[in-house]
């Protein structure tokens, strides 16, 4: 029988007198005003979070990938009016950082300071708008793990035992014998052991530590999987997780010998272990949220998370060891577990150990962060790795923004014998395609209308990528619609105007939807379209995303030049 999972809400239950209280507690214990019996609980926002990146190394393009990932999310729920919270940040302690800041002649907390500053800036650089920037140094997320650690050990999910096993630096966990394999280094021809799943280096280690009851988890895991069938997604990866639970649960090491890991949390009441990097790191995202919580406020800071983004290599943490580790404290679990597959170079996995790595400032300082964005989303995979390629970002460029959406732009918006105003005011007032005598631009008007509910769909179910390249798909019907109607030939003829506003206010609707959608991916360029348009930033909302929602824009916000002057998307100075 499973020991009664502790609520950490319900705090009467430890003893005042208890042996351990963080230092932060004692003085709001001390000084907090009693709670009303009636206090009122705050509404939810929406909580989304990428992963804390280790500060071992420098980040590559993988690591931007993730960050404009989450991002993304985060500003399709701003664009529907919602309130929304971003939580990012770097995981500072463990084997790796101890090791590293070593290895760089520095002691860790300096060590640790540089590289998330560096982590900070690749974030600012790309627009990303996470509202909290978490650090595992913090003193608030230390005192929320020691707290967590001691609930778990008063639950009676923490005991002593000798552990012996396979243990991986770079992965920072154990291994057990049925996932390492015998590996002979081509290089070198020296025979090591590796993980079957990351391929990294492992080595025995035996030891006496702390442990979590994992194993006692199995049954409840399984039974939420069951009732959260999409929980995980892809669907694979969630089929995989299940498989691999199904199989059974090892109890976890949850900690190391302090002569071995000096640097990470001390085991509250015993500095001879320290907490293991795991279930520190997970720890930070209820830490932004506000854990531990106050009455009535288990939910302001937006917990649980509405989504949690991760890369593929770090499932098994964040869906079998974190999801157990919130059922022994008494946490819901978050609502949504996206995992993206990997970014690779050559063929190869990015990989800072390796240095097959893109620089990511590199390439938003070649680029410019918009067509960065744009081209992680577009291109990046969910189910399966996508290569980078310095010559895909060209190609996308040339025929996707420059050629098809920034053409088009231009086409429209500068184009003479037509009024953009004009169109908008003849036929904003259309809520039917058969408004329409001509059978093209009928069929454009259904395929603006559908264009909204098509990119919602794809990001109600986690799915960037598809939302857009749909509106490309957009984008890439109206250039033909607008090329076979060519209205530069019928504004020629006389009595043609209601025809030459009729292909003028459909292909403008069209940039005007797509300019709305796709802001959460290229915020500045959506920006200069939409004020190219000269629609209203009051009108730039998600409910304006559809034809005939707006019947006041076609008066520029900007100067439009010529030629290539004001352009959306100027042609490369270079190919290379």
């Amino acid at each position: 029988m499973l020991p009664r999972a502790f609520n950490p809400r319900s705090l009467a239950s430890v003893s005042r007198l208890a042996p351990w209280t963080c230092a932060s507690c004692k003085i709001r214990a001390t000084t907090a005003r009693p709670y009303s019996a009636q206090t009122q609980v705050a509404e939810k926002p929406y909580y989304i979070t990428s992963p804390i990146f280790y500060v071992n190394a420098a980040p590559h393009v993988g690591h931007l990938y993730t960050m404009v990932l989450t991002d993304i999310h985060k500003r399709w729920q701003l664009l529907q009016g919602k309130k929304a919270i971003l939580c990012t940040g770097t995981d500072e302690h463990g084997m790796k950082i101890q090791q590293a800041s070593a290895k760089a002649g520095m002691e860790p907390k300096p060590f640790c300071d540089k590289g998330a500053e560096v982590f900070k800036s690749l974030a600012q650089r790309a627009e990303i708008l996470n509202d909290h920037f978490v650090r595992t140094t913090d003193k608030e997320h230390r005192e929320a793990v020691e707290y967590a650690w001691f609930l778990l050990q008063e639950a009676g999910y923490i005991y002593t035992a000798k552990h012996e096993g396979w243990y991986s630096v770079s992965d920072e966990t154990f291994y057990p014998q049925s996932t390492v394999q015998l590996y002979l280094e081509p290089a070198t021809g020296r025979k090591i052991m590796t993980s079957i799943e990351t391929g990294k280096e492992v080595e025995w280690t035996s030891e006496i530590n702390y442990h979590f009851k994992l194993s006692a988890f199995k049954q409840q895991l399984l039974d939420f999987y069951k009732q959260n069938p999409k929980w995980i997604v892809p669907e694979h990866r969630m089929k995989e997780v299940v498989q691999a639970v199904e199989s059974g649960l090892e109890d976890l090491s949850i900690s190391r010998p302090s002569d071995r890991l000096t640097w990470g949390i001390p085991v509250p009441e015993d500095e001879s272990q320290t907490i293991y990097v795991w279930l520190d790191a997970l720890m930070n995202y209820v830490t932004k949220a506000g854990y531990p919580w106050p009455p009535g406020k288990e939910q302001a800071g937006g917990w649980p998370a509405d989504c949690q983004v991760i890369g593929k290599d770090i499932v098994r943490f964040h869906c079998i060891y974190w999801p157990a580790f919130l059922l022994a404290l008494g946490l819901p679990l978050p609502k949504h577990v996206l995992t993206h597959a990997h970014w690779t170079l050559g063929k190869a996995k990015m990989a800072k150990s390796t240095g097959n790595v893109v620089n990511p400032f590199f390439a938003i300082d070649r680029f410019g962060i918009d067509v960065m964005r744009f081209y992680l989303a577009h291109d990046g995979g969910i189910v399966d790795d996508a290569d980078y390629s310095n010559y895909h970002i060209i190609e996308r460029y040339k025929h996707t923004l420059n050629g098809s959406l920034g053409n088009l732009a231009s086409r429209v918006i500068r184009g003479k014998g037509w009024n953009v105003s004009r169109a908008v005011r003849r036929w904003a007032a259309t809520t039917d395609e058969k408004e329409f005598r001509d059978g093209a631009a009928q069929t454009h008007y259904v395929a603006i209308k559908s264009a909204q509910l098509a990119v919602q769909n794809c990001m109600d179910e986690l799915d960037a990528r598809g939302a857009v390249q749909a509106i490309v798909q957009l984008i890439q019907t109206t250039n033909a619609y607008f090329s076979n109607s060519s209205p530069w030939n019928r504004v020629k003829e006389s009595g043609t105007e209601a025809e030459v506003d009729t292909i003028i206010y459909l292909s403008s609707e069209s940039l005007r939807v797509a300019g709305i959608l796709l802001q959460p991916v290229m915020p500045n360029k959506s920006a200069l379209l939409l004020d190219m348009l000269g629609v209203d930033e009051k009108h730039r909302s998600f409910d304006y995303a559809e034809p005939g929602k707006d019947a006041e824009y076609g008066v520029s916000k900007v100067p439009l030049g010529k030629g290539l002057e004001g352009t959306l998307f100027p042609p490369l100075d270079s190919n290379l």
